[in-house]
């Protein structure tokens, strides 16, 4: 047996990854590196740059409790000051030297006699980890759809999250696909550039106010100087959203008001035939619910339309719908959301008995409790299957596994060995997961929630304070232990 640390693997930096290594960090547990592919930190909030870019969840609870920003200049942080938050949480921590930046992990394979994992960069560079934590998230590889002529477009073409800022719009004609969240929050900053805008609505959103503002200098010095007012304006605000959950799950009455908020929102902002147009089919919840106070009012300005018919294809010069009308666009821009629903798509995983993760979730992903997969020992996903919210902060989910993880990693030391989660307790975890999601609201439409052939991979089901509890720390019932194999064992292997 090896009295050695663990050294763990991080995969990504955005708020997944540094909630990881700062629970190592506050542990006491500096052995690890944080892989990120990019050339600087901040994972969605560092790739989506598109105006308007903003949370919808209110900035006290979008952020870590043990790193609170009184700082904050209004309830709904802009994403340039997200992404700002990220990089000085990478400073209050001393994250900076365990950074590998413009690093891509591009395959890991668990080793069974030494019980490492061996991961393979972008460049062919082959690092060993003892734990594997991924973190790459839900949202971080934009969806484009395959539409008909795309590549014939002459214009200018980019998807949200890849946004062209060379491009200037003023005076353009300007096509948006899809109205996703991100679509709400740009299309007014594009109709206001744009000589006209088009906006192609598979399905109408339910949008809600959004009660934004700016917050003054008292509020900051209330924030600085008064114990508590921070986080009880975080309590607010995650009560707000633990009510709202139930809504989406075992209480439909509360639902059914957002729905009427909804309605109100669409009638106090458009007009009468507008407010048909983007009507939405579904029950509030089964989508996305978007918050916005200035979506509505864009698009009934002059030279912004809403269509609903079909793409057909893409043409040179524009797009063309199912009804034979060609609308003509200088600019293209795709408001189409990211692939949610194939986790770790970026990289190769194969595990003991060389199994490939992508095969054992060709039927859908699912990990008990979102973090561990039979057949993959030590490792731990953050923001894995079933954990994404529809009513709430991924962040105080992503707290609740940066902690297990760091209790995983503190319970490893000196064994030399992994942990893998027993099939019956995965599978056992899945059911009750997959029941209570069958008596959801998302069961009743399509969205990027459920895979292709309905099963919801994505949501949890419950509420941040049930998934807390259960993460609270790791039941060793539930695990199986893993010893590296001696010389000889690994001779009889190999005869």
């Amino acid at each position: 047996m090896t009295a050695r640390r663990p050294h763990v693997a991080i995969i990504g930096s955005g708020f997944a990854g540094i909630a990881a290594a700062a629970a190592l960090r506050r542990a006491g547990h500096a052995e690890f590196t944080i892989y990120e592919r990019a050339a600087e930190v901040g994972g969605v909030w560092r790739d989506n740059t598109y105006p308007g870019a903003a949370c919808d969840v209110p900035s006290h609870l979008y952020s870590f409790s043990f790193a609170p920003e009184p700082g904050w200049s209004r309830r709904f942080a802009q994403q340039p000051e997200i992404l700002d938050y990220l990089r000085n949480c990478v400073r209050r921590f001393g994250l900076e030297r365990h950074l590998r930046l413009n690093t891509a992990i591009t395959a890991a394979e668990f080793d069974e006699r030494t019980c490492r994992w061996r991961l393979r960069t972008g460049t062919g560079e082959t690092v060993e980890a003892d734990v594997l934590v991924p973190a790459v998230g839900q949202l971080s590889e934009p969806l484009v759809p395959e539409l008909p002529g795309a590549a014939e477009f002459t214009g200018t073409a980019f998807h949200s999250a890849r946004w062209d800022h060379d491009c200037d719009l003023r005076g353009k004609h300007v096509a948006v696909i899809g109205t996703g969240a991100s679509a709400v929050q740009f299309v007014p900053e594009v109709a206001a550039r744009a000589a006209s805008l088009v906006v192609f609505q598979r399905s109408a959103p339910h949008v809600v106010p959004r009660p934004d503002r700016a917050y003054r200098p008292w509020h900051r010095f209330l924030f600085r100087r008064v114990p508590g007012a921070q986080r009880l304006g975080r309590l607010g605000n995650w009560l707000f959203f633990e009510i709202a959950a139930r809504g989406l799950t075992t209480a439909k009455s509360i639902g059914g008001a957002f729905g009427a908020v909804s309605r109100l929102h669409r009638a106090r902002q458009l007009p009468a035939e507008l407010r048909r147009e983007v009507a939405p089919d579904h029950p509030v919840g089964c989508k996305r619910v978007l918050f916005s106070s200035d979506y509505y009012p864009a698009l009934a300005r002059p030279g912004v339309r809403v269509e609903r018919e079909r793409i057909e294809r893409i043409t040179p010069t524009g797009v063309r719908t199912a009804d034979g009308v060609e609308h003509r666009a200088d600019v293209l821009i795709y408001g189409t959301g990211f692939d949610a629903a194939h986790f770790l798509s970026s990289m190769s995983v194969r595990g003991r008995g060389n199994r490939l993760l992508s095969r054992e979730w060709a039927g859908g992903a699912r990990a008990y409790l979102g973090m561990a997969v039979p057949g993959f020992p030590n490792m731990f996903l953050m923001y894995g299957p079933n954990t994404n919210l529809g009513s709430g902060s991924i962040i105080h989910m992503l707290e609740s596994q940066a902690h297990y993880i760091a209790q995983v990693v503190r319970g490893l030391r000196g064994t030399g060995g992994a942990l893998e989660v027993r099939e019956q307790a995965a599978e056992r975890f899945d059911a009750e997961i997959q029941r209570r999601l069958s008596d959801s609201v998302w069961v009743s439409c399509r969205s990027w929630y459920r895979d292709a052939d309905g099963r919801i991979s994505t949501n949890w089901p419950g509420s941040m304070a049930e998934y807390r509890r259960r993460t609270r720390a790791p039941a060793p019932a539930d695990f199986r232990a893993l010893a590296p194999r001696t010389a000889a064992e690994n001779e009889v292997a190999d005869a």
